[in-house]
């Protein structure tokens, strides 16, 4: 049976789209956007999150083995963007489509203004139907600026569009039982709440130009799918792939969609590289909130804090273990929550609306 989605973020690797001489597979990335062009026909939203900016300026200049890593990827990087959003303007131009080149960084997604003003402007696009092709600007994005992956940057993509599936492209069958080069690994086709935690299974080898690997995959999968997410990792390597994910008549692994969470929810849940407070929450809280009653987290609740913040910033809130249970934006400054920690009958510190639990 099809899966009928009507909004989809297709992730391309690094290993998709380049062959191995580390050129880019123009063959290949042709073939995908027709496909692109094929279901964008059916009356679909399409997104692309597209690595290949290195790649592309690897085509073009010659770099000094010498050169320091960081400068000779930004160097690549600088001038590889106009060639990539060049190779797919023209490729799209075929069907008479237009896209457009959306670059981010980690910053982007540092507060609600910066997300909003990001996601209104992809909204627009889709209204007029172009196709935004996402990157990260490995121009400016350098060690800590930097997503794990593009992987990470396909699933906060997803979740701030409120996307039904998010295709990742690799150049593997999907999620294996076991190591994929050995006799007998089958892929996992299916994963959800009830899968047994195959992370143990995961390789950690990373593919020969990307900087993630499966393990990052399967992380950013199960907290895109916790959001009301469906995600699919196929082989991009393989003909016809995005026509065939959708229409379920490939062997590919999908996680499962869980109940949808509000858009406030999603952002939360993507933010814990922005949070600036911790705070720790007493057995009774913890209990509370991770129960499957709507509690937002009270000040009587909390043991202490162990980080300040202002308010409207997102806190970490952790148990008296150390350990992470989700994560919210405060009603308070952490000079104030101090003065009332303990105390009864007070506005939450975290709102229930605003409150977003690790599963």
């Amino acid at each position: 049976m099809a899966f009928n989605y009507h909004r989809i973020v297709i992730k391309i690797g690094s290993n998709v789209f380049t062959r191995q001489d580390g050129l880019p597979d123009l063959k290949r990335i042709g073939h995908l956007v027709e496909q692109v062009a094929e279901i964008k026909k059916q009356g679909k939203e399409v997104i692309l999150v597209s690595s290949g900016a290195v790649a592309s300026g690897r085509s073009m200049i010659t770099v000094s083995e010498k050169s320091d890593a960081v400068a000779a990827r930004q160097l690549l990087a600088s001038i590889g963007q106009v060639k990539l959003i060049n190779t797919y303007s023209n490729l799209f131009g075929h069907f008479d489509m237009l896209c457009s080149q959306i670059l981010v960084t980690k910053e982007d997604f540092r507060d609600r203004l910066h997300y909003l003003n990001m996601r209104n402007c992809l909204e627009v696009l889709l209204q007029h139907q172009v196709i935004p092709v996402v990157n990260e600007n490995d121009v400016v994005s350098v060690t800590e600026l930097m997503f794990t992956d593009n992987d990470e940057l396909a699933g906060l993509i997803a979740s701030m569009l409120n996307a039904q599936a998010l295709i990742v492209l690799t150049n593997v069958d999907g999620i294996y039982d076991g190591d994929p080069k050995l006799p007998g690994s089958k892929v996992i086709e299916e994963v959800d709440n009830s899968t047994p935690d195959f992370s143990s299974f995961v390789t950690s080898g990373r593919s020969q130009f990307g900087r993630g690997g499966m393990i990052t995959k399967s992380t950013m999968a199960q907290k895109t799918a916790q959001l009301g997410i469906a995600v699919h990792i196929a082989n991009g390597t393989k003909d016809n792939i995005l026509i065939d994910v959708l229409e379920n008549d490939v062997i590919h692994t999908r996680f499962a969609a869980d109940k949808s969470k509000s858009g406030k929810k999603k952002w939360i849940a993507h933010s814990a590289h922005n949070a600036t407070g911790v705070v720790k929450v007493n057995e009774g809280a913890k209990t509370a909130l991770v129960s499957d009653k709507a509690t937002s987290l009270l000040l009587v609740g909390v043991v202490n804090i162990i980080a300040d913040f202002n308010k409207g910033e997102i806190i970490k809130l952790i148990d008296e273990q150390d350990k992470l249970i989700g994560l919210g934006i405060a009603e308070y400054s952490a000079e104030k929550a101090r003065e009332k920690i303990g105390q009864k009958n007070q506005k939450p510190l975290v709102h229930y609306d605003y409150l977003y639990l690790q599963s």
